[in-house]
């Protein structure tokens, strides 16, 4: 269906739609990238907005400096994202529950402040980027053609979370979130293999930042704001914690139930006027009652039953 979308928006004349569901799907790429530590190994980062903001100023910071190619931008934002992520990891990782999330946390706000106060780059307005990332013959200018880059980096680090967690280094991850003291017990690398997929989840959310940049030609500081990490909860767990396809489906859920609350309209004017002006709040009762009802997320409920395995 995603694949088809651009077609659909094609005969439709509508090309928002292209841009809407890029939006999506690079959220849907964060949210799989940190349902890997909060789904499989039941470490609940509120800081992984962090690392998306991470991935966007680093586009944005180079482009600024008259830097475009996109292979730079992209091998200095991984470059910097592994580097970052290792060195909260490793602090992060000492902790456990509550103290993990506040630890997040705060990195994820510190880095906040730090780029509000880097005036020479629009401090808390942020700023515009003229062109979008040159990758040689894959001309991101062209909407259709960044839509499908953004289609295939998700696709692909779907397959290869797949592979992942179901190879030995994701069953560990696993015994990590039912009994993490008896792994240990055995003689697995716990730490090693909880550093390792924290590394790689903020990485996915490095990239998802790349491309939110590329898709808004827009810079800003509140890609780092906590709001966007609990955005990224709330996505993950809307879909499906532990499930590989359920953060995607919670993220395009979410900001679809987003967009259209933002622009209700069934034709009494009372209503749409009270929704369109509080509709964050009626999105706020939305998440509460899926925290409540739905505990294992919509594709958790689906698998359940059809009786298939997430």
């Amino acid at each position: 269906m995603l694949a088809l979308v651009p077609v659909f928006s094609h005969f439709m004349g509508e090309s928002f739609y292209v841009t809407l569901v890029s939006r999506m799907m690079i959220f849907a790429l964060a949210a799989t990238g940190l349902n890997l530590v909060m789904g499989y190994g039941a470490m609940v980062s509120f800081g992984h907005a962090l690392y998306i903001g991470l991935g966007a100023y680093v586009v944005g910071v180079l482009s600024f400096h008259g830097i475009n190619n996109g292979w730079l931008h992209l091998a200095a934002a991984l470059g910097v994202g592994t580097a970052l992520a290792t060195l909260i990891g490793l602090v992060c990782l000492r902790a456990k529950g509550v103290g993990f999330i506040m630890i997040t946390l705060a990195f994820a706000q510190m880095f906040y402040f730090l780029v509000v106060s880097l005036k020479q780059y629009g401090g808390d307005d942020g700023f515009s980027i003229s062109d979008r990332s040159d990758f040689g013959v894959i001309d991101l200018n062209n909407n259709v053609v960044l839509y499908y880059v953004i289609f295939g980096t998700l696709t692909t680090v779907l397959f290869v979370f797949h592979r992942l967690v179901h190879a030995r280094f994701g069953m560990v991850l696993r015994g990590c979130r039912t009994n993490e003291r008896r792994l240990e017990a055995l003689g697995m690398p716990v730490a090693r293999v909880k550093l390792t997929a924290y590394v790689l989840s903020a990485l996915v959310c490095v990239l998802a930042g790349v491309l939110l940049a590329n898709l808004t030609r827009f810079i800003s500081p509140s890609y780092m704001h906590w709001v966007v990490s609990g955005d990224l909860i709330v996505m993950a767990v809307l879909g499906g914690l532990g499930t590989l396809v359920g953060p995607v489906m919670g993220a395009v859920l979410w900001l679809t139930m987003e967009d259209l609350l933002s622009s209700f309209n069934v034709g009494w004017s009372v209503l749409d006027d009270f929704v369109r002006n509080h509709w964050l709040g009626v999105l706020g009762l939305m998440a509460l009652l899926v925290a409540l009802k739905l505990k294992d997320g919509i594709y958790g409920i689906i698998t359940a039953r059809y009786g298939e395995k997430p």
